[in-house]
């Protein structure tokens, strides 16, 4: 929706996307709309939690952008990732065969586009809320130094993934580099935040989650909650349980595929702790900082959003 005193046309998703796959082909046409689908429900999970989502025009250091390329050469490989506020994305991500081709071929339990968004913005938001903030230090000591080189971790971590990650770490990926914990944290975090919202708009009610135990009443999480780990634990996984039993039933595979060990409750917390101090100004976030002097960076606003092949 855009307000009509706007003179902008696009929604404060759209404004956010640079590069959009050419649409000469029939199939980009669709696999852009689904992709925009995806980007816009993460958009309104980050309104929702209070967070600023800025693009570059209005914000050129610190805000955020996309970019949708297709692989047209298969010397040329288009790497899904973050790289200083602009996330790109291969495509072919929004082809249901070809991402759950990857997925089985990586041994992954769960991979989404909402996934990839929800994991991309996660690694922008460190560099908004940890990044020279004063929550450094504390997400070193639940995740680890991110100064260890992020080369040599992502090679250690394919050629000889750890074999105890699931007593530490929400998945495998997790288990390579601080930096890739804290966005798979992030992502399901806000599964979570946005799953239990969901469940409550319904009125979802669960009278046998537990055995003996009261009913189990679907409520939003609310920026103020104060035990957030106790949250998951008495609503979030039975709702998740429920969940992968009705997926089941269908024939379908688990919606949540997942276990959350102890440390991954604590940096979930954690994640939960950072948002709503920023939301609530306790700490300088890293937006609307002024443009270095250096003319060649100052040149990074945002164009127009066009279509482009690679």
């Amino acid at each position: 929706m855009v307000r009509t005193d706007d003179v902008d046309p696009l929604c404060l998703s759209c404004r956010t996307t640079e590069v959009f796959p050419a649409l000469n082909k029939p199939e980009n046409g669709a696999h852009w709309s689904r992709i925009e689908a995806a980007k816009r429900r993460m958009t309104y999970g980050l309104l929702s939690l209070g967070l600023p989502v800025p693009n570059k025009k209005v914000d050129p250091r610190d805000g955020v952008a996309f970019h949708f390329l297709e692989e047209t050469d298969p010397k040329t490989k288009v790497l899904t990732g973050h790289d200083d506020g602009l996330i790109t994305l291969n495509i072919a991500e929004a082809d249901d065969a070809h991402r759950e081709d990857v997925r089985t071929r990586m041994h992954e339990p769960y991979r989404t586009l909402l996934g990839h968004f929800r994991h991309e913005i996660g690694h922008y938001y460190w560099d908004r809320l940890i990044a020279d903030t004063p929550w450094l230090e504390r997400f070193r000591a639940l995740f680890g130094d991110e100064q260890a080189d992020y080369g040599e971790a992502l090679q250690r971590h394919y050629e000889s993934p750890v074999t105890d990650w699931p007593e530490r770490f929400i998945s495998v990926y997790a288990s390579s580099h601080p930096w890739e914990d804290w966005a798979e944290c992030w992502a399901h975090y806000m599964h979570l935040w946005d799953g239990l919202e969901t469940a409550a708009s319904w009125g979802l009610r669960l009278d046998s989650a537990v055995p003996n135990a009261p009913p189990v009443q679907a409520a939003a999480v609310g920026a103020g909650e104060q035990d957030f780990r106790q949250r998951v634990v008495a609503d979030w996984l039975p709702i998740s349980q429920f969940s992968n039993a009705m997926s089941r039933s269908m024939g379908g595979q688990d919606a949540y595929p997942f276990v959350m060990p102890d440390p991954v409750l604590d940096k979930l917390d954690f994640i939960h702790q950072v948002i709503a101090a920023g939301v609530r100004g306790e700490f300088t976030m890293n937006f609307g900082r002024e443009m270095p002097e250096d003319p060649d960076a100052a040149a990074g606003a945002a164009p127009e959003p066009e279509p482009a092949s690679a």
